[in-house]
C-alpha cells in the first residue's frame, strides 16, 4: 500500500462504505492502522467508480486481501507464471483456471495502475506477457490432446510447441507489449505443413485448422468465470476467403503478391508469441523486405502516402467534444500517435535498423535520437499517448468492455475523471481537449503538403478488416441503407480477390477513385444495388488500372457507368465482360449521330474476317452484338438516343447480324452437303425487327424463302440434299447460329412461326408457295402481321424486287372493312383472353396497350391499302401518321395513337434495357423509376402512372371508335 501515489474521490460515500464493508476479511490482512486508513480510501475511490473491479475484489476479498498485500510486479510475474505452468487433462479445467488467473491480474493490474504503483508501460506490458502465456498453455493442452489421438508426435514431451511447425504472430497492441484491459487479442496463425510432426494419417491443414477453433474457444468463450482474451483472427491474409491458420508457403505468397500498404504497418507490430516461435520468427524475417523498404524512392513515399489517404486527417483546431470522443480513433487519439511513428517507420526503417521497434513510445525516443523529431515533439506525444492510454482504461475499467469511447452520460464521465485522480469534470476535459489537440496539431503537419485525403464527403476508410465508425456514417449519409456490407465489399477489394486489384498499383488507383465512386454510385438512389452490380462488374475484369485511371480522369464516363450499374443490370453483365467498350464513350463522336446500317455491316465484317473457323465466327459475332447493343443502350441513358431510333438503331443491328452470318452459314452446310446451283434465298423479317421497333430483348420473328430451277433436283456436294431439305437444312443452321448459346453467350432468340402455316408448315418455304399461301389460304392475322415483313437480306436484288412486289400487291389487295374488322376485334378479344392484364405497365398486351395500337394501324392498312398503297410501312407510327394525311385516320384519334404509341415504345425500351423478366412496379428501384419518368416525360412516377391508365382508356376507345368493341366471347374466324 505504500507504493499508492493516487487516492480517486469516491463518487457515493454510501456506497463506498458498504462496499469496504463487504471487504472487511481483505481489510483485516492489511498491517497496522495507517494501512488499513490508507487502502480504505484507495478502496472506497476506486471501487465506487468501477462497477468491473467492484465485482472482482468483492467476489473474492481473500483474492483482494492478497493484492493488497503483495509487490504488485512481483504478483504479476508469478500469475504469468502460473498460466504458463498449467498443465490439465480437461478442456473445461483449463478454461476456469486461465479465467480465474486473468480475473486475479486484472484486480492486481486495475488497483496499481490507478494507485500509481505501476506505470502505463509495466501494465500493458504485463496484459500482453499474460496472452502469452495463456495461449501457451492453451496450445500445449491442444497438442498434447492430439498426442492422445495419435495425430502429433512432439519433440519434447513436456514441451510440445518446440518444433511443433504452428506458430501465433500477435498483432498490433499485442504484438508490440502495449495490451489494454479488455482489448482483444488480435493474431496471425500460421503452420509450416513441411516440418510439423503430424502423425497417423492426419494432415496438417486440417489439424491446425481445428487447432485455432479451438484455441479461440479456450481464449475467448464467455463462461460463468468470464473470459481470458477475446480473439481476433481478421488480420491474416484476405481474412474472408482463407481458413483460420494459414500455410506459411501460402502467407509469403499472399504479402509477396498481393500486401497492401496498412498490412505493411500492421506488421510493423507483429512478433511470434506462442507455439513454434522460431518458426514465426523465420517467417517474420523472411518478409521483412516486404515490411521495410530499403531505398526511400519515390514508390515508398507513395506507398505511406496511400496509407495516409485511407485515414481520415481533421486539419485545424477546432473544439473537440469530450461527451462520446473515441480516444482511440477520433481527432488527436491514440491511433493518430501510432501512426505518426509508424509512418516515419515505413519510410526509414528500411535504412535505419534502429527504427524497426514495436512499441510506440520507444519509436518516439528513437525518432529524437536520430533527430527526426524535435524533443518537445517526442516529450509532448509521449505525454498526450499516456495520458490517452490512461484514459483509454479508465473506461473500459468502468464495465469490462472493448471501448474507447467516453460515456455521453455526465455522471458516467465523471466516474472516468475520479478514476484519472481529478476532482471535478471541468478540470480533466480541459487536460483532455489539451492532449487532443497536441497530437492533432503534431498529426495534422505530417506530410502537410499533400493531398487532403479521402473526400469532402467524410471519413472513406477501408483499410484492416474493422468497420471505421465514421466511414459507416459517411455511406449512410451518401444513401448506403447497408453500410456493413458496402464497407465489406470495399474491404475485400483491397485484398486483392479479383484479377482487377491484385496489383498495389491498380489498388491505389481504386482508393483514389472511392469517393466519386462512392458518391455516384449513390447518385443512381440505389446505391446498395449499384455497388453490387460494380461489384460483380469487378469480379469480371481482367485488370484494373487502365479503367480506375480511365474514371478517375472523366467523372461523366463514371457517372454514366454508375447509371448502367444502379439502373441496367443487362448493360451491367455486358460492360463487365467487355471493359473496352467504354472507350467508344469516349470518342466525342459517340454522341453524335446514330450508327448506320453500312457502320454495323463494315464492324461487323472486319471482326468476321478474324475468324479463324465456324465456332469462332459465332462468338465474334455475339461479341460485336453484345457490344454494340451496349453502346445503344448506353446512348438512351445520355439521352443521346430517342427511345424510336433505339428501337431502329437495334434493328439495323440485328439484320446486320443476319446478313453477315447467313454467308457463314451458307459456307458451313456447304462442308458436308455442298450449294444448290441458280438457287435464290431471302430473309424476311417480321414484328419487331420488321417494324424497326426492337428491344433489348426483343425475339427475331423471321421467314426464310426461296426459290430455285425446276432443273436443279440437288446439291452439288458430297452429301446431296433435295432443295427442299437443303433449305430447311440452312434454316436450321441459322436458326442455331442465332440462338445457340456458346462461350459468349447467345445473340438472340429466333421464332419461325410467322412462316405459311405456322409450325405445322415447312422451316423454310419456297417463294411461289408463300405467293399461292398468301392469295388462297392466308388468314386475315396473317396478313396483318405482314404488314410488317421486310426484306432484310438476299441473294439478289431481283429476289427482294419480287418479294417486295407479293407482299405489296397481298397488302393492297380489296377487303369487305366490316368482315375485317370483326376478324381483327375477335383476335384482340382472344389474346386479352389468353394474355390480357390489368397492370397498366404491362405496355404490350394491357387493354389499351400496345396492341391495341398496333392492331390499329395494321387494321387500316388491311382495309384502305387498295384505295392507297401510299399508306403501307412497317412501322407502326409511320402507318398511322400516312393514314392520317390520307384521311383514313380521324386527328382527334391520331392525336390519341400517336402521342401514346410513341410513350410506350420509351417506356417499353428502358424496361427491357434496364430489367429482366416481368415488370413490377412495386419492386422498381427508385433509379430505373427515374428513367422511366424522363422517357415518359412525366413529372415524377405518380404523375407517369396516372397519365398511362388515361392514355390506355383513350387507347382503347379509339379502338373501339376504328375497328369495334372487344368482346371476350367473340371468336375470331381465321
Amino acid at each position: 500500500m505504500a507504493a499508492l501515489t493516487v487516492l480517486p474521490e469516491a463518487r457515493d460515500a454510501a456506497v463506498a462504505e458498504a462496499t469496504l464493508a463487504d471487504l472487511e476479511p481483505a481489510l483485516a490482512m492489511l498491517d497496522g492502522d495507517e494501512s488499513r486508513r490508507k487502502a480504505e480510501a484507495f478502496l472506497g475511490g476506486v471501487l465506487s467508480n468501477a462497477p468491473y473491479l467492484r465485482d472482482l475484489a468483492c467476489s473474492d476479498p481473500q483474492r483482494l486481501g492478497e493484492v493488497l498485500t503483495s509487490v504488485p510486479a512481483e504478483r504479476v510475474r508469478a500469475l504469468i507464471a502460473a498460466a504458463d505452468a498449467l498443465r490439465c487433462e480437461e478442456e473445461a479445467d483449463l478454461m476456469a483456471r486461465l479465467r480465474a488467473l486473468k480475473k486475479d491480474l486484472a484486480l492486481t493490474l486495475g488497483l496499481a495502475d490507478i494507485g500509481g504503483a505501476l506505470d502505463l508501460t509495466a501494465v500493458t506490458a504485463a496484459l500482453s506477457g499474460f496472452a502469452d502465456a495463456a495461449l501457451t498453455a492453451a496450445i500445449r493442452f491442444c497438442l498434447w490432446d492430439l498426442e492422445r489421438r495419435g495425430r502429433f508426435a512432439p519433440t519434447d514431451p513436456d514441451r510440445p510447441e518446440k518444433g511443433c511447425g504452428f506458430v501465433a504472430l500477435a498483432m498490433g497492441k499485442y504484438g508490440a507489449f502495449e495490451l489494454n484491459y479488455s482489448s482483444d487479442i488480435d493474431l496471425i496463425v500460421l503452420y509450416d505443413p513441411e516440418h510439423a510432426p503430424i502423425t497417423g494419417g492426419a494432415e496438417a491443414p486440417v489439424e491446425f485448422v481445428r487447432l485455432t477453433k479451438r484455441l479461440v474457444k479456450i481464449m475467448g468463450d464467455r463462461t460463468a468465470e468470464g473470459y481470458v482474451f477475446r480473439t481476433d483472427l481478421r488480420l491474416r491474409p484476405d481474412p474472408g476467403a482463407t481458413p483460420l491458420a494459414m500455410s506459411i508457403p501460402a502467407a509469403l505468397v499472399y504479402y509477396e503478391s498481393l500486401g497492401q500498404n496498412w498490412e505493411r504497418a500492421a506488421l510493423i507490430k507483429a512478433r511470434a508469441c506462442a507455439g513454434d516461435v522460431p518458426a514465426g520468427e523465420a517467417f517474420l524475417k523472411e518478409i521483412a523486405p516486404f515490411i521495410w523498404r530499403k531505398y526511400l524512392d519515390y514508390a515508398s513515399i507513395a506507398d505511406v502516402h496511400s496509407i495516409k489517404r485511407q485515414i481520415h486527417v481533421h486539419k485545424g483546431h477546432g473544439q473537440i467534444a469530450v461527451a462520446g470522443h473515441n480516444v482511440k480513433l477520433g481527432r488527436g487519439g491514440i491511433r493518430e500517435v501510432e501512426f505518426f511513428a509508424q509512418t516515419q517507420q515505413l519510410i526509414a526503417g528500411g535504412r535505419i535498423t534502429e527504427l524497426r521497434g514495436k512499441r510506440t513510445l520507444e519509436t518516439l525516443a528513437t525518432l529524437a535520437e536520430l533527430e527526426w523529431i524535435s524533443g518537445e515533439t517526442r516529450d509532448e506525444l509521449t505525454a498526450a499517448y499516456v495520458f490517452l492510454r490512461h484514459v483509454e482504461h479508465r473506461i473500459q475499467m468502468l464495465n469490462d468492455e472493448q471501448t474507447h469511447i467516453l460515456p455521453a452520460d455526465e455522471a458516467e464521465r465523471m466516474r472516468v475523471a475520479r478514476l484519472m485522480g481529478f476532482t471535478d469534470l471541468a478540470s480533466f476535459e480541459t487536460a483532455l481537449r489539451a492532449e487532443l489537440s497536441t497530437v492533432q496539431t503534431h498529426y495534422s503537419a505530417l506530410f502537410e503538403n499533400e493531398p487532403e485525403l479521402a473526400s469532402e464527403l467524410g471519413n472513406l476508410v477501408f483499410t484492416g478488416d474493422d468497420d471505421d465508425p465514421d466511414t459507416l456514417e459517411t455511406l449512410s449519409r451518401l444513401g448506403y441503407k447497408r453500410p456493413r456490407e458496402a464497407a465489406r465489399i470495399i474491404r475485400a477489394w483491397h485484398f486483392g480477390r479479383y484479377p482487377a486489384v491484385r496489383s498495389s498499383k491498380a489498388r491505389e488507383r481504386l482508393t483514389e477513385l472511392h469517393p466519386v465512386l462512392l458518391d455516384a454510385l449513390a447518385g443512381t438512389d440505389n446505391a446498395d444495388q449499384a455497388l453490387l452490380a460494380f461489384d460483380g462488374f469487378l469480379s469480371k475484369l481482367p485488370a484494373g488500372v487502365q479503367l480506375f485511371s480511365l474514371l478517375r480522369s472523366n467523372p461523366q464516363l463514371l457517372k454514366l457507368l454508375a447509371t448502367v450499374m444502379g439502373a441496367a443490370p443487362r448493360l451491367a453483365e455486358v460492360v463487365s465482360r467487355r471493359v473496352h467498350v467504354l472507350d467508344a464513350v469516349l470518342d466525342p463522336a459517340f454522341f453524335g449521330a446514330m450508327p448506320t446500317s453500312p457502320e454495323f455491316a463494315a464492324g461487323l465484317e472486319r471482326t468476321l474476317t478474324l475468324a479463324r473457323f465456324y465456332e469462332d465466327a459465332l462468338d465474334r459475332a455475339r461479341i460485336f452484338a453484345q457490344e454494340q447493343q451496349f453502346l445503344i443502350g448506353l446512348r438512351l441513358l445520355s439521352d443521346t438516343l430517342t427511345p424510336n431510333q433505339v428501337g431502329e438503331a437495334l434493328a439495323r443491328l440485328a439484320e446486320q447480324i443476319v446478313a453477315g452470318l447467313l454467308p457463314h452459314v451458307i459456307d458451313h452446310v456447304a462442308e458436308n452437303h455442298g450449294r444448290l446451283p441458280g438457287a435464290d434465298w431471302a430473309v424476311l423479317a417480321m414484328g419487331k425487327l420488321g417494324g424497326r421497333e426492337m428491344t433489348a430483348s426483343s425475339d427475331l420473328d423471321l421467314i426464310l424463302l426461296y426459290e430455285h430451277d425446276e432443273a436443279v433436283t440437288a446439291t452439288d456436294g458430297k452429301r446431296p440434299m433435295a432443295p427442299g431439305q437443303y433449305f430447311i437444312r440452312l434454316t436450321q443452321r441459322l436458326v442455331a447460329a442465332l440462338s445457340a448459346p456458346t462461350a459468349e453467350g447467345r445473340l438472340y432468340e429466333v421464332d419461325f412461326r410467322l412462316r405459311p402455316s405456322g409450325n405445322a408448315g415447312p422451316l423454310a418455304t419456297r417463294l411461289s408457295a408463300f405467293e399461292a399461301y398468301q392469295v388462297k389460304d392466308a388468314w386475315t392475322w396473317e396478313h396483318m402481321a405482314l404488314t410488317r415483313a421486310r426484306v432484310i437480306c438476299a441473294s439478289t436484288p431481283a429476289f427482294q424486287s419480287r418479294i417486295e412486289a407479293t407482299i405489296r400487291e397481298t397488302l393492297a389487295r380489296p377487303r369487305d372493312r366490316a368482315a375485317v374488322a370483326g376478324e381483327v376485334a375477335a383476335m384482340r378479344a382472344r389474346i386479352e383472353a389468353e394474355k390480357g392484364s390489368k397492370d397498366i405497365w404491362d405496355l404490350k398486351q394491357v387493354a389499351g396497350g400496345l396492341v391495341d395500337i398496333e392492331f390499329i394501324a395494321q387494321f387500316l392498312q388491311l382495309v384502305h391499302g387498295a384505295a392507297d398503297p401510299g399508306i403501307l410501312s412497317q412501322t407502326t407510327e409511320t402507318a398511322l401518321e400516312r393514314c392520317l394525311r390520307s384521311g383514313f385516320l380521324a386527328p382527334e384519334d391520331a392525336e390519341v395513337l400517336l402521342p401514346a404509341g410513341r410513350t410506350y415504345h420509351a417506356l417499353t425500351q428502358v424496361q427491357r434495357l434496364a430489367l429482366e423478366g416481368r415488370f413490377k412496379a412495386e419492386e422498381v428501384p427508385k433509379g430505373v423509376r427515374d428513367l422511366l419518368v424522363h422517357a415518359g416525360e412525366a413529372p415524377d412516377f405518380a404523375h407517369q402512372e396516372h397519365r398511362l391508365a388515361e392514355m390506355q382508356g383513350d387507347v382503347r376507345a379509339c379502338f373501339e371508335r376504328i375497328v369495334g368493341p372487344v368482346k371476350a366471347e367473340k371468336e375470331a374466324t381465321g
